[in-house]
């Protein structure tokens, strides 16, 4: 499995292109083998945090299964899948590796000039620098606090 790992700042442009840092590009370009250029990615603004998150298709696909088990015409399926899905925008990065952000993404996020990569394993996160580091500091204050453990390993 390829993960995303490490910080990284970057420079969003006027034209809402940012360039995808390179050992993020590797991963996804492990992860889908077979797109031209860039790899194939969905966008989405974090339902959690004011950020986006981008989620490497194959991994964005696997979320379809679960939901698939609730029922179709579910007030729970309605909104789980909305909120996945209504404001999901699939992307590729270039052949320079940069992407462009959709506009009511890059509001989400409240991102200007700079932006920051935060990766979490399987999928990263696109933050303004400033609301990265709080919410840094948030998740070590939180994991440190209630004693987070993962499942199966020694606390």
């Amino acid at each position: 499995m390829t993960h995303f790992l490490g910080t990284h700042l970057n420079r969003l442009d006027a034209k809402a292109r940012v360039s995808v840092p390179l050992a993020y590009r590797t991963a996804l370009k492990s992860l889908d083998s077979g797109a031209e250029g860039g790899a194939a990615m969905i966008l989405r603004p974090s339902h959690k945090h004011p950020c986006i998150e981008a989620w490497p298709k194959a991994i964005f696909d696997q979320l379809s299964e679960p939901l698939e088990r609730l029922d179709l015409f579910s007030e729970a399926h309605d909104d789980l899948a909305g909120a996945l899905y209504f404001d999901a925008h699939p992307i590729s990065a270039d052949k320079e590796g940069r992407m462009i952000l959709p506009e009511s993404l890059i509001a989400h996020a409240g991102l200007t000039d700079n932006v920051v990569f935060m990766g979490l394993g399987r999928i990263f996160q696109i933050w303004e620098p400033a609301a990265a580091e709080r919410r840094r500091a948030e998740a070590r204050e939180s994991a440190r606090s209630r004693v987070l453990t993962l499942p199966g390993t020694p606390a």
